[in-house]
């Protein structure tokens, strides 16, 4: 499979280290990218074609992987529209906030494009993907794009892109929630009178621990934490206090906040012509 990047940043660079040597080989992949740094350090690591700009390199390409920031994607789209005429690309687009419809109509009507919502634990292949695939995308186009997207973790196919936006609050912003909560645990390790060290440990192998244990069980989470939440115990004492306290709620509508600003940010992002 011949792949092309659009932006050599930290998700494509994941993606560049799962797919070079397995699914295809770095000289099949080309990269293009303003930062010199960025590109020797890919072509030095897997052997990719680099480019600064965007060029006719990348008409050879079976898949395209718009990895810029959403600012910079209509800027993209205008550059690559004058390369896309002879091989018809799949393109797979990672950037948050972009609807298809609005990359389409920014490439003339282009209809052969998968978004994708990652998030960033594919830095370490560990991530999962949200995907929906326009109607102008082919069975063999979507098996490529889930190909590339596994590489760095799980993904699930949405059959409605407005799902999206959820994803991007579950998922993609996600682990800053789960980060956020271990800084938490931390704080109150400290304050018990634990050292740093020791909470960041316990708060972390606990949070993994945990995350392996309901992925591994077939039972579904509430009824793991009830069989650690013994009335009248230490767990029952957190969990009413968290309960008092509103916690679950606030986390449901903090991700309801998130999901609302991904569909503003769509809207802002394709306002214009």
């Amino acid at each position: 499979m011949r792949i092309s990047f659009i932006g050599g940043g930290n998700m494509a660079s994941a993606l560049i280290a799962g797919l070079a040597g397995k699914l295809t080989d770095g000289a099949n992949i080309h990269v293009v990218d303003p930062n010199p740094d960025a590109l020797a350090r890919l072509q030095a690591a897997f052997g990719v074609g680099v480019a600064p700009q965007i060029d006719a390199t990348l008409a050879d390409s079976e898949v395209i992987v718009l990895a810029v920031k959403p600012q910079q994607m209509r800027e993209v789209a205008a550059a690559l529209l004058p390369h896309l005429g002879r091989a018809r690309p799949l393109l797979l687009s990672i950037a948050a906030g972009i609807r298809s419809a609005d990359l389409a109509r920014w490439l003339g009507g282009y209809g052969a494009i998968v978004r994708s919502m990652p998030n960033t634990p594919a830095l370490i292949g560990r991530g999962i993907t949200g995907m929906v695939a326009s109607a102008g995308v082919s069975a063999a186009q979507k098996a490529s794009a889930d190909a590339i997207m596994k590489a760095v973790g799980a993904t699930v196919w949405l059959a409605d892109e407005a799902l999206i936006d959820p994803v991007t609050a579950v998922s993609g912003s996600g682990p800053a929630y789960v980060f956020y909560f271990i800084e938490a645990m931390q704080q109150a390790a400290v304050e018990l009178g634990l050292s740093a060290q020791q909470g960041r440990e316990l708060a972390l192998a606990t949070f993994a621990g945990a995350a392996e244990l309901a992925a591994a069980s077939n039972e579904p989470v509430e009824l793991l934490r009830a069989r650690v939440t013994s009335k009248g115990g230490t767990t029952h004492a957190a969990i009413t206090r968290m309960e008092q306290d509103a916690v679950g709620p606030a986390i449901v509508a903090a991700i309801k906040a998130a999901a609302a600003r991904g569909r503003e940010l769509g809207d802002e992002l394709g306002a214009g012509d």
